[in-house]
């Protein structure tokens, strides 16, 4: 249910929506609607949203936002964003209340993961 003047869903350029998909798939088991060979949407997943084909992709370096997702197990969500395909560009790092890396998936996105542990 959408609430009144609060995020709602969220839009991301890619590089190749076909590696971006597949690569959210195997990591977060996440399932996509496409909507034409250059949109393909995602639900329920904390946050709506969708992927674009688009020549830029977000990063933080670039001024980027930054999504952060929650692991109970820091570790092994590290070990699928790689198996996967995903480059971490900031490994394992603390910071107060927990730790956390970034990565960027195949279709130029930077995400982040973190936990109260490592």
């Amino acid at each position: 249910m959408a609430i009144h003047e609060k995020l709602n869903y969220v839009e991301f350029g890619t590089f190749d929506i076909s590696s971006t998909k597949r690569f959210f798939e195997t990591v977060f088991g996440w399932a996509f609607t496409d909507y034409g060979p250059e949109y393909t949407a995602f639900s329920n997943q904390g946050l709506d949203g969708g992927f674009f084909k688009a020549k830029h992709a977000g990063i933080t370096e670039n001024g980027g936002a930054l999504l952060v997702f929650y692991s109970a197990d820091i570790r092994q969500t590290l070990s699928k964003v790689e198996d996967a395909g995903g480059n971490v560009n900031k490994p394992i790092f603390e910071f107060p209340g927990g730790c956390r890396f970034h990565f960027i998936e195949p279709g130029g996105n930077e995400f982040a993961v973190w936990s109260e542990k490592e």
